[in-house]
């Protein structure tokens, strides 16, 4: 029976300023998400993925500390590991990255799971190109590529069907946003390249999809008179990213961040570009909370995805029937269902079921959130 040779590699610092608002953590934004009060999230998404790993027939090659071997120790796989592979600083870097991961080519992995997001799976495509296939376990901010899978326990599933061989294995996209120009409201994102990807439908994310017409801009002004129509007073009303939503601010005639989370009161600006902190705060100042979202589009993502303000503590102290979804009619007819990855397994099981999705002006469909 051939025992397949993984490697695992996690990039410890990604998805460190979403809950703070940092929108990613390249370049100084890692040191203000300190500041700020970040805790590292891949490691507890790295271990969450190896525990639900249920397989036999493998080993484990893992990059050293902090970047795999730590968590593989913790982990009920831990007698796995085979080897660790080079050697990293007291700070890492996407270099780290990069290095260890053709390290790991050289000594004969049969596939390289990776911790991280987009960034991450940047520097894999730069280290291994298409030479061995992939799982992303997505742990970063901003995930729009689609080499994802859709949380770390499909990855788990993923991992288990390769080892297998009962796999599907595709080439998928890798795409990347420039994080400046992110947190300056402006989303660019280009291909970045492709990756060899276990893919099954139901457990790997599609790539982020933008829907942009006259028609969509239409819809999203109806959209945003009705909302703004039906809003209570004295209630607060949590405004997610994306330009759908922003229609709504718009409409009040508010300033707001097209990629950030802002808050409105009684037609008013309470935050804009709100993190973890801030509404944790509301919970407590007003109790009731009122969040709106919509989904991104091609992955169907209500939380978890470039939205990690909404954390899971947060998210704790919300009644499901406080949660508006809005969409345009493109983008919804675009997705079979929608998805929540918090990070924690019961929030996302209390979020799960059907919601009532506003496409128009007093015009719903039914979706469900898995």
């Amino acid at each position: 029976m051939k025992v397949y040779r993984i490697g695992f590699l996690v990039n410890p610092i990604a998805g460190m300023g979403g809950r703070v608002g940092l929108k990613g953590t390249d370049g100084y934004a890692f040191k203000l998400a300190l500041e700020r009060g970040a805790q590292p999230e891949s490691p507890l998404r790295a271990l969450q993925f190896l525990n639900e790993v249920n397989a036999e027939g493998f080993q484990i090659l893992a990059a050293p500390g902090i970047m795999g071997a730590d968590i593989v120790r913790k982990s009920r796989h831990a007698s796995r590991l085979a080897e660790i592979v080079g050697e990293i600083g007291e700070v890492t870097t996407a270099e780290d990255t990069r290095r260890i991961a053709r390290l790991m080519l050289e000594k004969g992995i049969d596939l390289l799971v990776f911790v991280g997001g987009d960034g991450t799976a940047r520097d894999v495509a730069d280290a291994i190109d298409q030479a061995v296939p992939v799982i992303g376990v997505p742990s970063g901010v901003k995930m729009y590529s689609s080499v994802f899978a859709v949380n770390p326990r499909a990855a788990a599933a993923l991992l288990e069907a390769f080892l297998k061989g009962e796999a599907a294995i595709v080439e998928r996209e890798v795409l990347d946003i420039d994080e400046e120009a992110f947190r300056r409201d402006e989303l660019v994102i280009r291909l970045y390249g492709y990756l060899k990807t276990v893919y099954h439908q139901e457990m790997t994310q599609g790539g982020k999809t933008l829907f942009s017409s006259i028609d969509d801009e239409e819809n999203k002004e109806a959209i945003a008179r009705y909302v703004v129509e039906n809003m209570s007073q004295d209630t607060v009303y949590v405004l997610g990213p994306g330009s759908t939503v922003k229609a709504i601010a718009r409409a009040l005639g508010l300033e707001y961040t097209m990629l950030g989370v802002d808050v409105v009161l009684n037609g008013k600006l309470l935050y804009k570009d709100a993190w973890e902190a801030h509404l944790l705060k509301l919970l407590r100042d007003y109790g009731r909370v009122k969040v709106i979202v919509t989904p991104i589009g091609g992955q169907g993502f209500i939380f978890g995805r470039g939205n990690q303000q909404f954390s899971p503590r947060f998210l704790s102290g919300i009644d499901k029937n406080d949660i508006i979804i809005v969409s345009t009619e493109s983008k919804i007819r675009s997705l079979d269902r929608l998805r929540v990855d918090t990070g924690d397994p019961a929030v996302d099981h209390r979020l799960r079921g059907y919601y009532r999705v506003i496409v128009d002006y007093n015009r719903y469909v039914v979706m469900k959130v898995v």
